[in-house]
């Protein structure tokens, strides 16, 4: 049995294998949208969930994933394993907001971050539109009337972001939820 992960150590960990600036800011992103997530789903998890955000994309500059998508996710859980931290269910969180590595979602926790992912990014693209690029501009009404702008932020996969429906959080409730976990740290993330 592996020792709990805190958050001092998961950012030590992060920090040791991710070196881009934006993934880091990508990364405690999607952990704010998990921690406002968990307020509502897991009160007594809020850090495990932040901290299966802030390491969901732990691999992103070491695995191969630009030639073979499949290696996002288990690459993340052996560095897990190798920094000591043999957790199950976070390297399946991590490894679900992946779908093509074979890891489907299926629990609460795993819907919660294929969902969150996307939608940091595109709550980041919609504060881009305005003048002053802060997310402090970023209105609900706006989250919600790009979403349906296909070519906007076409990237953010939007089926992925739908999956928090499957936690019982309603798409307008995650907008408010995104937003405002965002905001949180809107500094930290130069927005």
């Amino acid at each position: 049995m592996s020792e709990v992960l805190t958050r001092d150590k998961a950012w030590e960990i992060l920090n040791k294998h991710v070196k881009g600036e934006n993934y880091i800011t990508h990364s405690m992103a999607v952990e704010a949208i998990m921690k406002g997530l968990a307020k509502r789903l897991a009160p007594d998890e809020v850090e495990y969930w932040g901290i299966c955000g802030l390491l969901h994309d732990l691999d992103e500059e070491t695995c191969p994933w630009r030639e073979d998508l499949s290696t996002h996710g288990p690459t993340s859980k052996k560095i897990l394993i190798d920094e000591g931290y043999d957790d199950e269910r976070m390297a399946n969180a991590i490894m679900a907001h992946n779908p093509t590595c074979g890891k489907n979602p299926e629990t609460t926790l795993e819907y919660a971050l294929i969902a969150a992912d996307p939608m940091s990014g595109f709550v980041k693209a919609v504060a881009q539109i305005y003048p002053d690029k802060k997310l402090a501009s970023v209105k609900h009404k706006s989250v919600a009337k790009r979403y349906n702008e296909s070519r906007f932020a076409a990237g953010a996969n939007r089926q992925f972001m739908m999956e928090i429906e499957k936690t019982g959080i309603t798409w307008d409730e995650f907008i408010d939820i995104a937003i405002e976990s965002m905001l949180e740290i809107a500094e930290e993330i130069g927005l």
